[in-house]
């Protein structure tokens, strides 16, 4: 099985309509943390679909969305200060079809 990785996802999208479509995506693709960020594990092939999803919905002029690899997501120990709710690492569960 190909490694996942785990990463960061923050956006700041201008416009309510395309943040609330990229949201939507978000949402399958990883778990919310906050208003627009997310943590997802991602293998190459998930990753690759959802920046070309992503890159489809977002205006290049007026949005800013970062992706940011912290690593193979078994092996990632990242280091977070979290104040109020605590912050746990996304962990692979079962995936129901």
């Amino acid at each position: 099985m190909e490694r996942e990785h785990l990463y960061i996802v923050a956006y700041d999208i201008s416009d309510a309509k395309r943040w609330r479509q990229v949201f939507r995506i978000m949402k399958g693709y990883g778990e919310w943390l906050q208003l627009s960020i997310f943590q997802c594990r991602l293998n190459r092939a998930r990753h690759a679909e959802l920046i070309a999803m992503l890159d489809e919905i977002i205006s290049n002029k007026q949005d800013h969305l970062v992706i940011i690899d912290v690593g193979v997501a078994d092996n990632v120990d990242p280091k977070v200060t979290s104040l109020g709710k605590a912050y746990k690492t996304v962990q692979r569960g079962p995936i129901i079809v």
